[in-house]
């Protein structure tokens, strides 16, 4: 029996090393269009224009944060790097550029 507990016990730390990890938003900062600057700490808070955002996550993959009149949605790609984007008043929209992570 301690055969099939050690088997089992491997098996599931295999299993864990091969499932991606990206529980959490990463560090980031990330410059929108209209002068929107987004700045986020490893796991959260993020800040939109220096001020903290309301965060809700959707999935461990994807975020979407409101503040400062704007909607930025934050995807983490299967290689683990972020991708962002920001929804604005009167249908303003645009992909950011991620400075650093």
């Amino acid at each position: 029996m301690n055969k099939t507990l050690a088997g089992v016990s491997a098996l599931a730390a295999a299993l864990e090393l091969a499932t991606p990890a990206h529980a959490s938003i990463p560090l980031l900062n990330a410059t929108c269009p209209g002068n929107i600057e987004v700045h986020a700490d490893q796991g959260g808070p993020v800040y939109i224009n220096g001020k903290e955002g309301a965060l809700k996550k959707f999935n461990d993959n994807y975020f979407e944060i409101k503040g400062a009149g704007v909607t930025i949605s934050l995807s983490i790609n299967p290689d683990g790097s972020p991708s962002v984007s920001y929804t604005g008043k009167g249908g303003a929209n645009g992909i950011c550029s991620v400075k650093a992570s």
